[in-house]
C-alpha cells in the first residue's frame, strides 16, 4: 500500500513546482527510510569517473537500487539533500536534467548543498533520500 505524500508550494513562497521539487512534502504518520548518501561507487568497486554526468547517473543508479530494496519508487520520496563540491547553475543543471527525469514528476522537498568535499576526493555529488515505506 502506497502512503500518500501531499506536496505544497504555498503562494507565500518562491513556486519549487517550475524546476521540479516542492517547499512542502508532508506525509501520514508511518514509516520513514532514511537512506544514506549515495555517490558514484559502484557494486562491483569500478573506479569513479571524473566526469559530472557520469557520476551523477552512477548515483541514480544507487537511488533506484534503494528505492527498489525499499519496494518504493520516486513518488514516496519525501525529502533528498543533494551535496555538490562545486555548486554552481552550470553543474547544477547536470545534476537537475538526470534527476529530473529519475523522478518522473514526483517533486520531493529537495535541498541543495555546496560543500568542499565529500568522503573520497574524486566525488563530486552525493545524494540522501527520506522515503515513506509501505507497510
Amino acid at each position: 500500500m502506497d502512503v500518500p505524500v501531499t506536496r505544497q508550494n504555498p503562494i507565500t513562497l518562491p513556486d519549487a513546482g517550475l524546476v521540479g521539487y516542492s517547499q512542502i512534502s508532508v506525509v501520514c504518520p508511518g514509516r520513514l527510510a532514511f537512506v544514506s548518501g549515495q555517490v558514484a561507487w559502484q557494486r562491483d568497486g569500478g573506479a569513479v569517473s571524473a566526469d559530472l554526468a557520469e557520476q551523477t547517473r552512477v548515483v541514480i543508479e544507487n537511488l533506484s537500487h534503494a528505492l527498489d530494496a525499499l519496494q518504493a519508487g520516486p513518488a514516496q520520496i519525501v525529502q533528498m539533500r543533494i551535496y555538490m563540491t562545486d555548486l554552481r547553475a552550470e553543474t547544477q543543471g547536470v545534476v537537475m536534467a538526470q534527476l529530473g527525469a529519475f523522478l518522473a514528476g514526483a517533486q520531493p522537498s529537495l535541498t541543495g548543498i555546496g560543500v568542499s568535499a565529500l568522503a573520497s576526493p574524486d566525488l563530486q555529488l552525493e545524494i540522501e533520500m527520506v522515503v515513506s515505506v509501505p507497510g
